[in-house]
């Protein structure tokens, strides 16, 4: 049974633990068996890489890894600053999240 996780792949987010504390960032893909999210520019590690079709010079590349989630928070939309999810029903009686901090639907 997958734990339900308050990111999302698209989501903007802060990083609010570790080496990259306070940078912000667009979550590119959840690993929700992992708890894992993989934000964009955040937690950069460089990948030695053999030539391949995709990359015929092969090399040293950079590229983002998992950070936990419990190292993120959502931004809000509203202040730009790190919040909370809660979970509600809106007029259409669907459930939807929204920040804690201003009560504003995230999209």
């Amino acid at each position: 049974m997958s734990k339900k996780l308050h990111i999302k792949k698209g989501d903007t987010v802060i990083v609010n633990a570790g080496e990259y504390k306070g940078q912000q960032g667009k979550v590119l893909e959840v690993l929700i068996a992992k708890e894992r999210a993989i934000v964009e520019g955040v937690n950069m590690v460089s990948k030695h890489t053999k030539p391949n079709a995709a990359n015929p010079q092969g090399g040293i590349i950079k590229k983002e890894a998992p950070i936990h989630i419990s190292n993120l928070n959502v931004v809000d939309p509203k202040s730009g600053k790190a919040t909370r999810i809660g979970r509600r029903l809106n007029d259409n009686n669907k459930l939807v999240r929204y920040a804690k901090k201003s009560g504003e639907e995230i999209k």
